[in-house]
């Protein structure tokens, strides 16, 4: 029997409107992990020193890390709506590592997305972490799948996914953030046990309680491009002015084009944000950057 690889096991989604199953599309690695909680019933009735732990409840998540952003709006919206997943891995054939060999180690439960990081960074392809906290017990994946084929996406470069960032609270943004260099976005769903007595088995079921999402980016002090765009860039003296202000300003995460990358295009998500720490580094025969921390604002927006 031949040794399994890692690009022979994945990771996929059920598709409630083709009713299908999909790999996540662009995967790079995938880490699925059992935990069981353990008390120890070790009593004065047991001779010797040793424990004796005992499984009290049991859970399990999944991470993946993939290239393809082109989901973005449909992971946001799940987390946004507290919508579960019907999640499942498996050992994967074929050509294109996507059709299901319905392994005997093949599993499937109902997990949330926890975690969620999407990296927009320059001169890099970009990326996203997404962690799956799984709610109710695993069981073994059904026979026969459905399974739909997801055609591989192009890469999408960091540098055509930018921050707009406004003023105030009321206008649409329209600067951008002046010789940025990294954009991360990340949103955090909290979660809370809700198994009682009256649960049965030892798996923990999740329910959610909590919403809250940060944006992080790293630009240069003075970049010294030449700027033929028309639209605006916000600098580090503006993010300070904005900061000291203390007050919730308008953003935009959108794909650009044309000239120095500042055309705005589709957006992908919106809100608003309070600057909650800006870093100037000034290292001794380096470029001076500065890196700004955004907190988000109430809800944030899909799409435009």
């Amino acid at each position: 029997m031949a040794t399994l690889k890692g690009h022979n096991l994945r990771t996929l989604i059920w598709d409630a409107t083709a009713q299908k199953y999909k790999c996540i599309a662009m995967a790079t690695s995938c880490t699925i992990t059992l935990t069981g909680n353990a008390d120890d019933a070790s009593t004065k009735d047991d001779v010797g020193m040793a424990s004796k732990p005992t499984i009290t409840s049991k859970s399990w998540s999944v991470q993946v890390e993939s290239l393809d952003v082109s989901d973005a709006g449909a992971m946001l919206t799940a987390i946004k709506n507290l919508t579960p997943f019907t999640l499942m891995w498996d050992q994967t054939l074929a050509t294109d590592n996507q059709t299901p060999a319905e392994a005997a180690f093949a599993r499937v439960g109902s997990a949330f997305i926890n975690d969620l990081t999407m990296s927009f960074n320059d001169r890099e392809n970009s990326a996203k972490s997404v962690q799956f906290q799984g709610s109710g017990a695993i069981s073994n994946a059904e026979t026969e799948l459905q399974v739909a084929m997801v055609t591989a996406n192009s890469y999408t470069k960091g540098q055509f996914v930018r921050l707009f960032l406004g003023n105030d609270n009321t206008t649409t943004p329209s600067a951008v953030i002046a010789g940025a260099k990294t954009l991360s976005l990340h949103v955090s769903l909290s979660l809370e046990e809700a198994t009682t007595k009256d649960t049965t088995g030892d798996w923990v079921i999740q329910e959610a309680t909590g919403l809250s999402y940060d944006i992080s980016t790293n630009a240069l002090v003075s970049s010294g491009d030449t700027i033929t765009s028309q639209v605006g860039g916000q600098s580090l003296d503006n993010l300070e002015a904005i900061y000291e202000a203390s007050q919730p300003v308008k953003w935009q995460i959108a794909n650009v084009s044309g000239a120095n990358q500042r055309t705005k295009g589709a957006v992908i998500c919106s809100g608003s944000v309070v600057i909650s720490q800006l870093t100037i580094n000034a290292a001794n025969r380096q470029t001076a950057t500065y890196d700004a921390q955004l907190q988000g604002f109430g809800p944030y927006t899909v799409g435009s």
